[in-house]
């Protein structure tokens, strides 16, 4: 089957070619037919060495499909049932899926997934980013990370919902816990920044404010729902004339880098809340003064995947886009053949890029 291989680290291409295999279906699996994966932000960081990766391996870690078969011992989905992949799955029996109700976090999960190896070439393994690997028309998953779906929805809207819809979206309404009246600015509008924004405004924000340098991505955002637009030379004029200079409720950072937190801290008010979604590299540092924390009583917050449970949220975010609420048929920005993935890595950079998607 078609993939595209992840060959080293950094690289700006991958690799598409025709002669990679699943390997045999064990006990615990899900075998899928991938109809639609998106292309990620996260895919990139991963090839330039942000995101942590083991090369050689397929890539794609954001898609939908549909089940061909099934190892012993699933119960939950059946083949011809629909599922999202999610990347980094609750195990549904540590104290994060339970106790805590922080399933994002079960670190059980996560590695279940980091130790999934589905694929091989010429006879030898052959690694897939996050244990995904979508960027390929079949792929193996374990059972906890095969979210079932209803029929009715369309597999490549289903496949934004893997990773960028719930992550922004999960953001505003998990993370943040952006509040009905209050004011939210949202630091770049790309995938994840849009769907934050339509977070913010199902959340009942009044003053929505989308930060980016492009101002083709600032058009879109306001169709998206933002009130207000700026560019960062124009971020200080808006927020006083917006809050009198107090600063925002909230501020979400969908960018990934230190400086960019740093802006979403300046611009909440003193008791506001700053939530960072951006991955950003782990030789950059967010810098707070040891006075200002306490004087402020501001509150920084990450947000991984969302804050959400992907057993309760994918749903949840599905049924908002049945409402009417949710616009996620909108993000989809261009469509595209598996040959073409390189294009599509290279520009998402590009002002009028939200989210892409492969068509298999």
């Amino acid at each position: 089957m078609r993939v595209a291989v992840l060959t080293e680290i950094p690289s700006t291409e991958l690799l598409v070619v025709d002669d990679v295999e699943l390997r045999p279906i064990q006990r615990g699996d899900v075998q899928i037919r991938v109809a639609h994966s998106g292309v990620c932000h996260s895919d990139l960081s991963v090839m330039n060495g942000t995101i942590p990766g083991d090369p050689p391996m397929v890539m794609g870690h954001e898609g939908a499909g549909v089940v061909t078969d099934v190892g012993d011992g699933v119960t939950h989905v059946e083949p011809g049932d629909h599922v999202i992949v999610a990347f980094s799955p609750p195990c549904g029996a540590c104290a994060y899926c339970n106790e805590r109700a922080q399933a994002n976090l079960c670190i059980t999960g996560l590695f279940t997934m980091l130790a999934n190896s589905q694929f091989t070439r010429g006879g030898s393994a052959l690694g897939s980013m996050s244990g995904c690997g979508t960027f390929a028309e079949h792929t193996i998953v374990p059972a906890i990370a095969a979210i079932k779906i209803e029929k009715d929805i369309p597999l490549d809207v289903a496949a934004l919902v893997g990773c960028g819809v719930t992550t922004g979206v999960g953001a505003a309404l998990n993370g943040a816990k952006v509040t009905p009246g209050s004011s939210v600015v949202v630091i770049g509008c790309g995938g994840v920044g849009i769907a934050a924004i339509q977070g913010a405004r199902i959340a009942g924000a009044e003053v929505i404010v989308a930060i980016d340098l492009h101002e083709a991505k600032l058009d879109r955002a306001r169709a998206f729902g933002a009130t207000h637009t700026a560019t960062p030379d124009d971020i200080e004029a808006v927020k006083n004339e917006l809050t009198a200079g107090e600063g925002f409720d909230f501020a979400i950072e969908a960018i990934g880098r230190a400086a960019t937190m740093r802006q979403a801290y300046d611009l909440i008010r003193r008791g506001g809340t700053a939530c960072v979604v951006g991955v950003g590299p782990s030789d950059e540092y967010l810098q707070l003064n040891a006075f200002e924390q306490i004087f402020n009583e501001k509150t920084v917050v990450g947000s991984m995947y969302g804050s959400s449970d992907v057993r309760t949220d994918f749903e949840r975010f599905l049924g908002l886009y049945r409402d009417g609420q949710l616009d996620l048929a909108g993000m989809i920005s261009r469509r595209l053949d598996l040959s073409e993935v390189n294009d599509a890595l290279h520009s998402l950079g590009d002002a009028d890029v939200v989210r892409q998607i492969i068509d298999f």
